[in-house]
């Protein structure tokens, strides 16, 4: 009951254009460093500055909403698609309609807890892949050692950072941009990645922050369930990552250019990096079949996991911002073993994934925006299996209505290649899914 509450005060505050101010007496300073991340699009990593004055605990509340409306077709050229389980009746395509998609609502706490450290949790009202509210994740940030003894280690703590939880961990920039759940503010198309780079993992990172470049290490534990049993295999520990240099030049003209690098270790832990979204990509029930829809609605429709284990993966991510003009790139790389339970393959497969975004923001704050996206992966899962290939085209544009409420529309285009690759009975085998997307969430 409390559930279906919230997710009606969000939708009416989403149809009536209603800001949501919290009860906390917080300063738009406090806010902003409160914020796990900044409602401004274009920001990546919390910027590195003076840790606000602490004269108490603070604490935000937030959080995101949002609905689609979903007007896509699809169509394969799979030969066969075998026959429906349990019967004799043929396997077909579900025949898809045009109507309104399950809304996601997500819950933001932050809190200051003491001077330069502060705490983030986010929690799934609603999502695709899980019916009731569940915990993503949370992390605590440390920007300064005040509270251990004032001015401890204040030389190393001006250029430095520590941030320690189970989230989403720091690999390449793609997740900045990206819709997680409910927020999709900050994503200027409806669709994440095809390859989807996320993952939440026990994690801890140590940043440096020098002038306009910023390097990052981190480990995790390389599980997204988390549990102290060893079972079968080991526990094996991933480490990554990121080094970056990031300059507003002039007023005009901003560029940032990011590599990221990961290495995931043991068959049984390590596999999730593409995998590990739970909430659901945007394109429901693409290329599913009637047998795909008997068990449990597959949550990643339209997305790619190589499946790979023990994974080396590297991410290169250029961004360009000239007055209204925007790019960013993707280049991606991974390779791995596609092991079947701890029996590895005698070969490894690679993929590549490429992306570009160009977009251009107008009006007078930037509010409204047009542009398109090029997605692609290409690869084999070993040395003697076929290439998997799919191409993506996004078309599209949005509004700002206010700071915290977007509307977009876009055209997407998504393709596989006609490659028995895909399975003799996939309907990815010479897929298609084509149309219209309309979206409107709020952050906040």
């Amino acid at each position: 009951m409390k559930t279906m509450v919230i997710r009606a005060s969000m939708l009416a505050a989403l149809v009536t254009g209603i800001s949501f101010v919290s009860a906390q007496e917080v300063s738009t300073s406090m806010r902003d460093y409160l914020a796990p991340e900044k409602s401004s699009r274009n920001v990546f990593e919390d910027p590195k500055g003076e840790s606000p004055a602490f004269d108490g605990i603070k604490v935000s509340v937030g959080g995101d909403f949002a609905l689609q409306f979903q007007g896509l077709d699809h169509s394969t050229k799979a030969p066969s698609l075998g026959v429906v389980t349990g019967t004799t009746t043929p396997n077909t395509l579900q025949v898809m309609g045009k109507d309104f998609n399950l809304p996601t609502a997500n819950l933001d706490v932050n809190a200051y807890l003491a001077k330069g450290l502060k705490m983030h949790l986010r929690t799934y009202l609603s999502a695709r892949h899980h019916n009731e509210a569940w915990v993503k994740g949370g992390y605590i940030q440390v920007d300064n050692l005040d509270f251990i003894k004032e001015g401890f280690a204040a030389d190393i703590m001006k250029y430095a950072r520590v941030k320690v939880g189970m989230d989403e961990i720091n690999y390449g920039d793609t997740h900045f941009r990206r819709t997680d759940n409910a927020k999709a503010i900050n994503n200027p198309f409806v669709g994440n990645y095809i390859m989807d780079s996320f993952t939440t993992e026990a994690f801890g990172e140590a940043y440096g922050f020098y002038k306009n470049f910023i390097g990052m290490v981190g480990v995790s534990n390389g599980k997204l369930n988390q549990t102290p049993v060893k079972g079968t295999s080991w526990n094996s520990p991933s480490v990554y990552a990121k080094i970056g240099y990031d300059k507003q030049i002039s007023q005009d003209l901003r560029v940032r250019l990011t590599g990221s690098f990961i290495q995931t270790n043991g068959l049984t832990t390590g596999g999730n990096l593409y995998s590990a979204d739970r909430a659901g990509s945007r394109y429901y029930y693409v290329l599913l079949t009637q047998n795909d829809l008997m068990g449990m609605n597959n949550q990643s429709t339209g997305r790619f996991n190589p499946g790979f284990k023990k994974v080396q993966a590297v991410q290169v991510n250029p961004f360009i911002k000239y007055q209204g003009l925007e790019f960013f790139g993707v280049y991606e790389y991974v390779s791995g073993n596609k092991a079947s339970g701890l029996t590895e393959r005698t070969t490894d497969g690679a993929y590549t994934q490429l992306g570009a975004e160009l977009l251009y923001r107008f009006g007078g704050a930037e509010q409204f925006y047009f542009g398109g996206r090029y997605n692609s992966v290409s690869g084999k899962d070993d040395e003697v299996s076929a290439e998997r290939k799919i191409d993506r085209f996004n078309l599209g544009g949005g509004w700002f209505m206010t700071k915290n409420v977007l509307a977009k529309v876009e055209y997407v285009n998504q393709k596989y290649n006609d490659d028995a690759v895909w399975g003799a009975t996939s309907a990815l085998r010479g897929g298609k899914f084509n149309g219209i997307m309309f979206e409107a969430t709020i952050g906040f």
